[in-house]
């Protein structure tokens, strides 16, 4: 379906086409994981921390925001940097990394940022006049007493906000981390880290009113086992029901829970997405993921009666360069939501054109003649010397970089799905690097259905652009470029041509 056109043709009024959505949907330069959307004023807003390229741990950059018009989710805005982790008193050195947030209007109108520092164990809070910001500094969650929470023996720790502001005007903070942190890192107080806590707050959106409770024990029960909580909260109220996003033990998939309480009674959902498409049928495990995997936060988004999971994909070998995509999810007749499978074109509302040039950062699948690995393993990255993966040349936050698929050996495979190609006829390649051989192009992962095969012979750091005649039927298309041959090239763009282009 075309959301932008379906809104178009309610009110009225004539579809003109609007840029393409891809994934990931913000520019290939830029790495903002743990990404909480939500619609203000029109428009959609876009909430994660933010990683630096090149850097040899998460979140090194302060919050930056994104967002676009609710009707054209191809053409982001970037809002600016709206809060410095050195704005909070206890960072004035700014040596703690600000952590995944999130963001609520609250009753005043106002929109409050929550935010926890790596593994202080606070959670701080910041508010602004308009979504985008810039949001002030404005105290941590505390006691009535006003003791700090997470100062406390018995308090849990503070970690992946998740808040909620309900219809009756009670707000609600999720929270937990199910990983027990040394007593060193969180000066010295013993925590707990028993899974998923929820509290409730005072109008003032920081005073806590009711202590927190356990919600989601990490000791699986019932239909939770095998999915129990990790982290990430995130929460959502849609029709009268309470859905709760979080990242599980397997940690690179997104589950959902849902309950008529804010407070209790959460049903396990099913996963909703997994960053190697784990899960879905002919990949049980991760021996048979479809992408690298790492972990994964995100959150949900309703635009009119669709849904869609946001989620984030590691890059550079590492779980340090993550980039936020999106997925369009489909709803079962009993309200409930499928698990997506990973595509380049989440947000476009259906397939990509099936003519023109595309970067090659947009491939929702990549594995070598071994298969995928997971990033966030200890010593992973020695072992990755002949998988291929997505990098830049250029230094983080460069205007000019461009993001590339690199290290593509022998039996390595870039996925894109979908396209909608009619009567295409040519496929071309820009690529460098040294190497003799081959660019199979298909369009099922097996490689039994050839579309084009494109002589790759490059030998050098300039980038080279090949081209070969392409047959393949009419219709929705996935698209899977392997190379066979000696060496190795980078892929940077490909272009796909029909009749009437040449």
């Amino acid at each position: 379906m075309n959301v932008a056109a379906d809104r178009a043709a309610a009110a009225g009024g004539e579809f003109v086409p609007q840029v393409q959505a891809v994934n990931p949907y913000l520019p290939g330069s830029e790495y903002v994981p743990d990404a909480e959307p939500y619609v203000f004023d029109g428009r959609v807003y876009v909430y994660g921390s933010h990683d630096r390229f090149g850097a040899p741990m998460f979140c090194l950059n302060d919050y930056v925001c994104w967002s676009a018009a609710v009707d054209d989710l191809g053409t982001w805005r970037y809002e600016g940097v709206i809060y410095r982790r050195r704005q909070d008193p206890k960072n004035r050195l700014g040596l703690r990394l600000l952590f995944a947030p999130d963001v609520a209007r609250g009753g005043d109108g106002r929109f409050y940022l929550y935010y926890a520092f790596d593994f202080m164990g606070v959670m701080g809070v910041a508010v602004a006049d308009s979504p985008a910001g810039p949001y002030r500094f404005l105290g941590h969650v505390q006691h009535p007493d006003g003791t700090l929470w997470g100062r406390r023996v018995d308090d849990s720790f503070p970690f992946d906000p998740g808040v909620l502001v309900d219809d009756d005007g009670r707000v609600y903070l999720y929270s937990g981390f199910a990983t027990p942190i040394p007593a060193i890192l969180t000066g010295g107080r013993k925590l707990r880290f028993e899974g998923g806590y929820v509290l409730e707050l005072e109008p003032d959106m920081i005073t806590i009113r009711v202590p927190e409770t356990l919600l989601f024990p990490k000791a699986g029960l019932g239909s939770f086992q095998g999915h129990e909580f990790f982290e990430a909260s995130s929460i959502r109220k849609y029709d009268g029901s309470y859905v709760f996003v979080y990242s599980s033990r397997v940690n690179h998939e997104l589950c959902w829970a849902v309950s008529d309480s804010p407070t209790a009674g959460f049903r396990y959902g099913g996963t909703l997405v997994s960053n190697g498409d784990i899960g879905l049928s002919g990949h049980p495990d991760e021996t048979r993921a479809t992408n690298y995997t790492g972990n994964n936060h995100g959150g949900l988004l309703r635009l009119g009666d669709d849904f869609y999971i946001f989620y984030h994909r590691q890059t550079n070998r590492s779980s340090f360069a993550r980039q936020a995509c999106a997925e369009q999810l489909t709803q079962r007749a009993d309200g409930g939501l499928e698990q997506a499978e990973l595509t380049s074109c989440g947000l476009n509302g259906g397939p990509l054109r099936g003519t023109g040039k595309y970067e090659a950062r947009i491939a929702c699948n990549l594995w070598s003649s071994d298969g995928t690995a997971r990033y966030d393993r200890r010593g992973v990255r020695r072992r990755l010397i002949t998988h291929p993966y997505f990098t830049q040349d250029e230094r983080d936050g460069a205007a000019n970089a461009r993001q590339y698929v690199a290290n593509v050996r022998d039996g390595t495979t870039v996925g894109y799905k979908y396209f909608d190609l009619h009567g295409l006829s040519k496929v071309s390649v820009t690529v460098r690097g040294r190497a003799s051989g081959q660019i199979i192009v298909c369009s099922d992962p097996s490689g039994e259905t050839v579309v084009a095969r494109i002589a790759c012979i490059v030998d050098g750091r300039r980038w080279t652009t090949a081209s070969a005649s392409a047959h393949v039927a009419d219709g929705p298309t996935a698209l899977y470029f392997t190379y066979r041959g000696v060496g190795s090239v980078d892929l940077l763009e490909f272009e796909l041509a029909g009749r009437r282009d040449e």
